[in-house]
């Protein structure tokens, strides 16, 4: 069999842009009162982060990244030049 080729199905999903340390922090909130698991990480050797537990395990989102909120409510990071090609707002 030889590849075909396919569309990702278009689908509405929830992004926020970690754009400093308050976003961050809400950021946090909102994926741990969605069902999500994530912490904020200070600033001390490197700038803030966010640690997400994903489906793949934890992953990291840096300032100016995007965090998802995926179809089955599943949370993760998005770099800022993905998100640009990937998503389009509405």
């Amino acid at each position: 069999m030889n590849p075909i080729k396919v569309r990702k199905r278009p689908v509405v999903v929830e992004a926020w842009q970690a754009i400093g340390i308050r976003e961050m922090e809400r950021i946090v909130k909102w994926i741990n009162s969605n069902g999500g698991d994530a912490k904020y990480r200070p600033p001390v050797n490197f700038g803030p982060a966010i640690d997400i537990q994903t489906l793949e395990g934890t992953m990291t989102a840096d300032i100016f990244d995007w965090v998802i909120k995926g179809i089955a409510g599943e949370f993760y990071p998005v770099k800022p030049e993905i998100f640009q090609k990937t998503y389009e707002t509405l």
